[in-house]
């Protein structure tokens, strides 16, 4: 295999670390990184519900389908998305198989990263995919760890993308009929307008929850506090007023192609 340097170092160490220490099973760090991030809903059971245009039903129901589908290897269509987000990440190695110790190198917990798409579904790789090929060079950088002074203790990339996913649907609250926070409701304008509004929120909350990593100068079990942080900003943008577009986050600066 092929050095690619200190970076990786980081991933092996986690990725090998977290079922000697940590975790008890795939799924459990996703879970144990969520439990805290997307428990927030301190309002009454009667929540205010926002009136939708026909536009923004019809654009939220479209995702809430994508959000319905569950990752399935069984299902070619996702065998080929799984394939083509390797070879985004690294052109340069040919992947020996779906189920393969090589997936730890991107930050799985293990060699079959099917398993660790429960909490996000298979939305969660279409996020990854899109993070990949439309800003190739942010997407590396956080991959291979390239920015900032990283702690030996890194957070696992991929599993780090599905909690991404996972959080943006509950902040946002996606599976209700309609948003009953002002957030979400904000976001469905952006939607109306660019269907891939989601996709691209994700690659904007991804940069600033690592952003947010090095600035808290976090470890490994810092990741919920990162992640508790992120979401406060990410609520506090989405809300400005001078904000008519996703581009004019302030946090979209971060990306790059």
């Amino acid at each position: 295999m092929d050095d690619r340097g200190g970076s990786f170092v980081a991933v092996r160490r986690i990725s090998q670390g977290l079922e000697r220490e940590v975790v008890a099973g795939s799924a459990a760090w996703l879970g144990r990184g969520l439990s805290c991030v997307c428990a927030q809903r301190r309002e009454s059971d009667a929540r205010p519900s926002f009136d939708l245009t026909p536009s923004q039903e019809e654009c939220l129901l479209r995702l809430q389908i994508r959000i319905d589908v569950a990752y399935d290897s069984s299902i070619p269509e996702h065998q080929e998305a799984l394939k083509a987000l390797w070879k985004v990440s690294f052109p340069e190695e040919e992947l020996r198989g779906l189920i393969s110790e090589q997936w730890k190198e991107m930050g799985w917990q293990g060699k079959d990263p099917s398993t660790d798409f429960r909490g996000g579904g298979f939305i969660s790789l279409e996020n990854l995919l899109y993070f990949a090929r439309n800003f190739p060079k942010s997407f590396q950088d956080l991959l291979r760890k390239q920015e900032g002074d990283r702690a030996i203790w890194e957070y696992p990339f991929a599993v780090a993308g599905v909690n991404i996913t996972f959080m943006l649907i509950q902040m946002l609250d996606l599976e209700a009929l309609k948003p009953r926070n002002l957030v979400g409701a904000t976001f469905l304008k952006f939607l109306a307008e660019n269907e891939s509004a989601f996709d691209l929120l994700y690659c904007i909350t991804f940069k600033l929850m690592d952003n947010q990593w090095l600035a808290m100068r976090a470890s490994y079990m810092d990741f919920n506090a990162v992640m508790k942080a992120t979401r406060r900003q990410l609520e506090g943008e989405l809300l400005q007023e001078d904000i008519t577009r996703l581009e004019d986050l302030p946090s979209y600066s971060l990306l790059s192609r």
